[in-house]
């Protein structure tokens, strides 16, 4: 072969050209069949499925469903034919992660990780398991908050490392998601009393960098002090931005050194809960509880940029804990009282709202150019990510949802009260 490629470079061309499409193909299916953190492979709630059921029930398009012993709210992550969650007794004192397979929904790995004499109060609206793992090729990193974090070897489940010495009192439960960095693992405690991103090292758990708020809360209520977000990375500008909200502030953070970079206010907002979003020009940053407002930042500056870099801030029915989707050019999203809008990314003009029922904490999932949004009582619409409101279905489950969905390839990973889904045609 190598000396007819060398009489031959148009053969050699056409062979370059077929492995690079058979490597493309192939990760593309990799990002269609994996779900590996919270809100998926991009962290935005998008999906490149293109064959995700529309239509389901309780006897429709169910292809196995899974009882999850004890109670939690956290995301389904997909790897490899994998499908990690954690789950916590109702009291707090017993903490677990669970595996499953994802192609019949038999329970792999069931392990205790944490045990918990006195834990602290949660807030019935939370659990103590609400934090979405991450995972990569043979670990996945479980987190629960002030009680701990630790490292599992996907095939075992042994612990590879674990700690529990980086804490702050959550007052209403943990909700914060981990997320992955090169070597690091970001972590986000906005706590009661203290609030700091801590970043460790993968491998071995040790602390890399940890950095405090610059958020100057005076006297103020340490409840208002909380946050629930998840962070994002982005690039622009030819910098790497570690975009992480908190209570009255987001913050850009080097995050190989967690340096702040800039911020910028949304007060009177408090307890942020949504992921940010980002389209290569603009952020999209949702204030949480209070007087709930989206902004549409431009990122970059230094100090506190509030004043230069926010592009628009809309107060209509902005969503208090359901992150949104960013999906040509328009935020579709749903506020926890069942208000469905359309925003304008540009301007933040609102194209749309429609009032769509029920109470809603899990957020938002796009695919194929269909929306689905799932409430607390097990029905959930599906809706055309279009300029105009299109209802495409509503289906019921017998439970509703309070954690985010997931994608396996064509089928949705959901997650109810007590059970785990496979939805597939």
């Amino acid at each position: 072969m190598p000396n007819s490629l060398q009489h031959y470079p148009g053969r050699r061309f056409g062979i370059t050209v077929l492995l690079s499409i058979l490597a493309f193909s192939a990760v593309c299916r990799s990002q269609t069949q994996d779900w590996p953190q919270f809100r998926g492979p991009g962290g935005d709630g998008r999906s490149g499925s293109l064959r995700l059921p529309v239509r389901w029930s309780e006897t429709q398009n169910v292809r196995w469903k899974t009882a999850i012993h004890d109670r939690g709210h956290s995301s389904p992550v997909v790897l490899g034919g994998q499908i990690w969650l954690t789950t916590a007794s109702a009291d707090g004192r017993r903490m677990y992660a669970l595996s499953l397979d994802a192609a019949s929904g038999r329970i792999r790995q069931d392990r205790l990780v944490f045990e918990n004499p006195e834990p602290q109060f949660c807030h019935p609206m939370n659990s103590y398991a609400s934090p979405t793992p991450v995972i990569e090729p043979g670990r996945v990193y479980v987190h629960f908050g002030r009680y701990g974090t630790a490292c599992l070897d996907t095939a075992t489940a042994r612990t590879l490392w674990e700690r529990r010495d980086l804490l702050c009192d959550h007052w209403r439960g943990p909700g914060s998601s981990p997320i992955l960095y090169g070597n690091l693992l970001i972590l986000t405690f906005d706590g009661y009393d203290v609030q700091y991103l801590a970043a460790l090292d993968k491998k071995t758990g040790r602390t890399v960098w940890k950095t405090d708020r610059s958020t100057d809360f005076g006297q103020e209520d340490g409840d208002l002090r909380k946050a629930f977000s998840t962070p994002v990375v982005i690039e622009t500008g030819g910098r790497t931005q570690l975009i992480s909200c908190g209570s009255h502030e987001a913050m850009a953070y080097d995050p190989l050194t967690g340096r702040e970079l800039w911020k910028v206010n949304y007060q009177p907002g408090f307890t942020s809960t949504a992921r940010p979003l980002f389209d290569r020009q603009l952020l999209y940053l949702f204030s949480g509880f209070g007087r709930s407002e989206l902004l549409a930042v431009r990122p970059g500056g230094t100090g506190n940029v509030t004043a230069s870099h926010v592009a628009w801030r809309s107060g209509q029915s902005i969503p208090q804990k359901p992150s949104a989707v960013l999906v040509n050019g328009m935020l579709l999203m749903v506020h926890d009282s069942g208000m469905a809008s359309c925003i304008e990314a540009s301007t933040g003009r609102t194209l749309w709202q429609e009032r769509i029922g029920g109470q809603f904490s899990a957020s938002a999932l796009e695919a194929a150019g269909h929306v689905y949004f799932f409430d607390h009582e097990g029905t959930a619409t599906v809706i055309a990510a279009d300029k105009t409101f299109r209802r495409l279905a509503v289906n019921r489950l017998n439970e509703g949802c309070m954690a985010s969905p997931a994608v396996s390839g064509k089928a949705l990973i959901l997650r109810t009260a007590s059970f785990l889904y496979r939805l597939h045609e």
